[in-house]
């Protein structure tokens, strides 16, 4: 985060501490900005983007090479060592020397080594100048997606050509992503929603992407997007425990089975009213031989009601078929629910 300058870890984003204490080493952000204070060509970014280890301007272009030229000087003259970052032909942060993606990602990469926690692939992604160092981190595929701009591809050209490692992507932003992801054969590289039968697909034994999957089919069913069928109501029984329960966001509860019943009579319900579903923040762990938990942010978008909810799946696998759902338990987030909750099938 912040260019490289922090580093945060699970859903309470822990800091990073020794990180921190690394980045302050020839550090003093009052010297920067007393220093930076004398240039009228910088014009501060707002607040929120102004952080401990990185004081960030916008600056035209034009201007740009001359500033960080003289800039650099009188802060390495005031004992400092910087880094000065330019990207989008606009924005430039100054930095400490050890900041930046590319050194954070290989300190990272440094201290899962040393706990014993070796990435099996690391995929860096950008589109940015300022994304530029985490293509020079060694042991990483990369992609630039085709959005990126014009200092990174240039970038590219420079110092990358022959790097194999690092392709040019033919499609934007996550899609890729998505793209890098096949071309260097790192894992499932199909979006859910391009699946056209997703509940016999079982090329993914990833329980988040099961989960997924489900939720995915749960959205068709109701804008009548697939066929009405009592088979894919019955498929879906043979994935529901039969004793499983369901804790529904207001609180009450009943069988997964009942659920399912439900949902084979809300068929077409959400037709034309741009009915959308969406998972967010999905992450599973392994509690148990063939058990596992699976979490995440579910999302409903009805015309102009959005609701959503912290959603916690407990799964058994079943090999080669997949996962049977035992229990699902849900929480509405942020007052979301509504008053009439009873749409909310699960």
């Amino acid at each position: 985060m912040s260019v490289g300058t922090e580093i945060a870890y699970g859903d309470s984003f822990l800091p990073d501490h020794e990180w921190e204490q690394l980045l302050s080493r020839n550090w003093d952000r009052n010297i920067v900005t007393e220093e930076t204070a004398k240039f009228p060509e910088l014009v501060p970014q707002s607040e929120t983007e102004q952080r401990p280890h990185k004081v960030s301007f916008f600056v035209e272009k034009n201007k740009a090479s001359d500033v960080i030229k003289a800039l650099r000087e009188r802060l390495e003259q005031r004992g400092l060592d910087i880094k000065i970052i330019y990207s989008g032909g606009v924005a430039l942060d100054v930095l400490p020397q050890r900041g930046g993606k590319g050194q954070a990602l290989a300190y990272l990469m440094k201290k899962f080594e040393a706990d014993g926690r070796i990435p099996a692939n690391t995929l860096v992604c950008g589109d940015s100048g300022n994304d530029a160092e985490l293509f020079s981190v060694p042991k990483v595929y990369g992609v630039m997606v085709s959005n990126a701009q014009e200092e990174l591809l240039e970038w590219h050209k420079e110092n990358a050509t022959n790097n194999n490692s690092i392709i040019h992507a033919s499609e934007r932003c996550a899609a890729g992503i998505i793209q890098a992801i096949g071309h260097f054969q790192l894992g499932p590289y199909l979006s859910p929603r391009d699946i056209s039968d997703l509940l016999k697909s079982t090329e993914n034994m990833n329980p988040g992407f099961q989960v997924v999957k489900l939720y995915l089919f749960y959205e068709r069913w109701r804008r009548a997007e697939v066929d009405k069928s009592d088979h894919f109501i019955e498929k879906l029984k043979s994935d529901f425990y039969p004793s499983g329960i369901y804790v529904h966001p207001c609180g009450g509860e009943k069988p997964l089975h009942d659920c399912l019943v439900t949902l084979g009579k809300s068929y077409g319900d959400k037709r034309g009213q741009g009915f959308r579903v969406w998972l967010d923040r999905v992450s599973s762990a392994q509690i148990g031989s063939d058990t596992w938990l699976v979490k995440f942010d579910k999302c409903e978008l009805s015309g102009l009601e959005h609701r959503c909810c912290l959603t916690t799946v407990l799964l058994n696998s079943k090999p080669p078929e997949g996962f049977t759902w035992m229990h699902l338990h849900q929480t509405w987030l942020n007052g979301a629910g509504a008053e009439d909750s009873s749409d909310w099938l699960f």
